[in-house]
């Protein structure tokens, strides 16, 4: 039973379980409990599972922490703390966890300096970066509070001695949960959790997490079942504890006529005043070479300002050198920061009192995770502002401001039934003691993410651990356990099986640079992302010429030079953050409300009043997205969550069909290849195919009937035709390899050889077609599909709006131009966007744009 706290616990209450040391020390520091405290605190002295959501920097952390130190100090002055862990802190990030060791070695030193001797409480880390000689340590004197990764969990669970040291464990506290359930760490972990309260019964499970929707989910994800029943878990929320002060600016006052170079200084400008206004400001640019470009710029242009002050922090840089950062941060040595999303996360930067985000994060969620680094302390201030350089960027960011205000979050999606991650915990739990079968299948059906397994895929996933696939051994893939068909036992086959499992485990899939050849000539390379995007025949730029994808073997592209076609796949399109489909929404509603106002023939100022107080934004703000929403609705009509606009034109003797259908990147990344497909097979045309978050295009040398395609796409077959579609594609080879390797069908290291990227790649082509003759749903290729559909793209949803379409409740417009409408500026762009200078591209919305105003002045197309 999940259920939401609605009344604090009394001060009293909470000071009359805290030891007389914790109480001293906690009022020596603080003037009184925190919200997130009088929640929490009581809950989980009680031994109840509790989920709290909080804002960065309103004391989650030490929440979760300070009645378990209050146990642990009693134990320890009454001489009954044993040698065993009672702590297990879980984070995502290992960064995240040596804060955390700081931040509880600081007041345990304060403790004892109070009681005048040591307490003996042990805390230690423990994830991949932890040498043989702290762990050989560790298992002589275990920590009482243990810090580790989830990675590092089921390494523990599954060691021969370690393990011994679990049986005492009464919290489990995963921090940054929100951060960990949406993808497969944190399926990996569920079934960690359940492995650890088989040991422990009476687990108290504690979830830590910043802002979160929907909480309920969030909850069940946490605690799991038993015996087919939810286990019970309370809710602390008090997520809009902070008062927040959030703005959307532009800096020019009209962002389509200006010249690009004033927008760029402008921008430049408007950084270098916010940044010199406070003391310390962290900027996100959601690229990593966007980072490297805004630092560059701000010292060029400011070098008086800016010298050893100003810093960058992304994932491509090495530890050490993001290490050195944020402890300059910490001790207030910078000025400014700027990072592309690897600072989103809880770690402790010290005091910032300015964020800004250069463009839209793409969810309300991650921006108010984004603005939570200013104002880190409890009763600060939180301070963020959105900067729009572009139309759609000021629409998208307008409305991500409104739902951020009103606490509208989007909803966090939980993979559901992972059989790679699946065959990766089985063999664990079989390496650490024999099982039976069905006794098996129960445990594993006690996480939140596999509580709906089917037993097919669960036997499936069996069969192939224990070799009953003769034809796999052809591949040097062998039985991992045995089985017992009599009994139903099974247990671990093969005396490296522990080394096997330890040195291969994870769910974090090895990415590398692919190589980018015009036959034997070496042109360049590109990143994994990017070429899961392409397909064959798709054109793109490396640097400043154009190619032709034609295929990929291992880390290897081949493509055909100077092809003469225009570029439908941007440089930087697999960079790029995909919008929620919850914030998609909350846009697609706006077109609608806005276009009803229009048809109302609503005067501009009464339009721009109502646009104001909606969006809670400034007049010049409004006004522009005024002036382009009626720029759309004069020249084609308003797209909606009601109403998809199909448009007609042609370009260069190339046929463009542009939908606009603004329900996320992943949505249109399924709606267009399903597009794709059924033109392919029905009108027999070869389709190009272009999207972003606010719709698609397909391109094509011949006319083709768009709305007759579509009409053919039945809702209940959408998941077939999407099989089909990414059947040979490149997303699902590149997928399967990441899952065959979770699923220890590929192996990553052994005997102390390490396989690259591209070795596995190859061996993960052979591996798929010898997996096919066995049955296209062989498990590991099940889940890849799975994976592809479900994670990466949104078949669900896809189908939802089909349905929707049958229906009627969302309607089509068909539309012929002559030139694009002003909603598909963007998507046309995306085509020349490496070709064009940024300048020009400026140049080129600006002709667009007039060619627009002077087809609506003469009432045309």
């Amino acid at each position: 039973m999940i259920q939401q706290l609605e009344q604090p616990y009394s001060e009293q209450e909470i000071k009359k379980i805290l030891h007389p040391l914790i109480s001293q020390w906690f009022f020596k520091r603080y003037p009184d409990f925190s919200l997130p405290q009088k929640f929490g605190v009581m809950e989980i002295h009680q031994r109840k599972n509790v989920l709290i959501s909080a804002p960065t920097g309103a004391t989650k952390t030490l929440t979760g922490f300070l009645s378990i130190l209050n146990e642990l100090i009693d134990s320890a002055e009454k001489g009954i703390l044993e040698d065993k862990v009672y702590v297990i802190y879980i984070s995502p990030l290992k960064a995240l966890n040596n804060d955390i060791y700081k931040n509880l070695i600081e007041p345990m030193g304060e403790m004892e300096e109070l009681a005048g001797k040591k307490l003996g409480i042990r805390i230690g880390v423990r994830t991949g970066d932890t040498t043989p000689a702290e762990k050989s340590k560790m298992l002589k004197n275990p920590p009482h509070i243990l810090i580790t990764t989830p990675e590092s969990l089921a390494v523990i669970l599954t060691s021969l001695k370690f393990v011994h040291h679990l049986d005492k464990v009464q919290w489990c506290i995963i921090d940054e949960i929100h951060a960990l359930a949406e993808n497969k760490r944190g399926v990996d972990l569920s079934l960690s959790m359940e492995r650890l309260q088989k040991i422990n019964p009476g687990l108290c499970r504690v979830g830590l997490s910043a802002t979160v929707a929907p909480l309920e989910e969030i909850a069940k994800f946490l605690v799991g079942y038993i015996q087919g029943r939810l286990r019970e878990c309370s809710i602390v929320d008090v997520q809009f504890l902070k008062e927040m002060d959030l703005q959307v600016i532009s800096p020019v006052d009209d962002l389509i006529n200006v010249d690009y170079t004033l927008k760029h200084k402008s921008m430049y400008n408007l950084l270098h005043k916010l940044v010199q206004e406070h003391k310390s400001t962290l900027i996100f640019t959601n690229t990593r070479s966007g980072t490297e470009r805004v630092v560059h710029n701000l010292k060029e242009m400011f070098p008086q300002s800016y010298g050893d002050n100003i810093a960058a922090h992304h994932g491509s840089l090495s530890k050490s050198l993001r290490f050195e950062t944020e402890e300059r941060l910490r001790k207030g040595e910078l000025r400014c920061i700027v990072s592309s999303t690897s600072l989103e996360l809880g770690i402790d930067i010290g005091y910032l009192d300015l964020v800004l985000c250069i463009g839209s994060p793409k969810s309300v969620a991650r921006f108010l995770q984004r603005a939570g680094r200013a104002g880190h302390r409890l009763h600060s201030k939180v301070k963020a502002k959105l900067i729009v350089m572009d139309r759609d960027d000021l629409v998208e960011c307008s409305l991500l401001l409104k739902a951020a205000i009103e606490k509208k979050i989007d909803r966090v999606d939980i993979p559901k039934n992972c059989l790679d991650i699946l065959s990766q915990q089985i063999y664990g739990i079989i390496i650490q003691e024999q099982a039976h079968i069905d006794e098996l299948y129960q445990l594993i059906k006690r996480s939140y993410c596999y509580h709906s397994l089917p037993y097919h895929d669960f036997e499936e996933v069996i069969k192939y651990l224990a070799g009953e696939y003769i034809s796999l051994e052809d591949r040097y893939i062998f039985a991992k356990i045995w089985r017992d068909k009599g009994t139903g036992m099974l247990g671990r086959k093969g005396r490296m099986a522990r080394v096997i499992y330890m040195t291969n485990i994870g769910t974090i899939p090895d990415e590398s640079f692919v190589l980018v050849k015009v036959s034997e000539r070496t042109v360049g390379k590109i990143d994994e992302g990017f070429l899961e995007k392409l397909k064959p025949g798709d054109v793109f730029v490396l640097g400043g010429e154009v190619y032709g994808f034609k295929f990929a073997r291992g880390m290897t592209a081949q493509v055909t030079a100077s092809p003469d076609r225009p570029v439908n796949v941007p440089s930087w399109f697999s960079e790029m953050l995909p919008l929620s489909f919850d914030l998609a929404m909350e846009i697609s509603r706006f077109r609608r409300v806005i276009e009803g106002k229009f048809k109302r023939k609503l005067k501009k100022e009464e339009i721009v009043e109502f646009i104001q107080g909606y969006l809670y934004v400034d007049k010049k703000t409004a006004e522009q997205i005024h002036d382009y929403c009626y720029d759309q609705f004069r020249f084609a009509g308003l797209p909606s969550d009601k109403k998809i606009i199909i448009e007609y034109f042609t370009d260069r003797e190339r046929k463009y069909i542009i939908f606009h259908t603004l329900f996320g990147r992943r949505v249109n990344d399924c709606f267009s290849r399903a597009m794709a497909l059924a033109i392919g097979r029905l009108q027999h045309r070869d389709v190009e195919v272009g999207i972003t978050d606010n719709g698609f295009y397909l391109c094509t040398s011949k006319s083709v009937n768009a709305l007759k395609a579509l009409k053919a796409l039945e809702p209940v077959q959408l998941r077939k035709i999407m099989e089909q579609a990414v059947d040979k594609s490149e997303v699902l080879s590149r997928r399967f390899r990441h899952c065959a390797a979770r699923a220890l069908m590929i192996l990553r290291e052994y005997k102390g050889r390490k396989k690259r990227a591209g070795r596995q790649q190859v061996s993960s082509r052979i591996l798929m077609s010898a997996v096919r003759r066995i049955s296209e749903d062989f498990p590991i290729l099940k889940e890849a599909r799975r994976e592809v559909l479900e994670d990466l793209m949104d078949v669900d949803k896809t189908r939802w709006m089909l349905e929707q379409v049958g229906k009627g409740e969302i309607a089509l417009k068909e539309v012929y131009t002559t030139v694009p409408s002003p909603f598909s500026f963007s998507l046309v762009l995306g085509g020349y966007s490496d070709l064009i200078k940024v300048e020009e591209k400026q140049e080129f919305l600006r002709r667009m744009h007039k060619m627009i105003q002077a087809k609506i002045a003469l009432g045309k197309r």
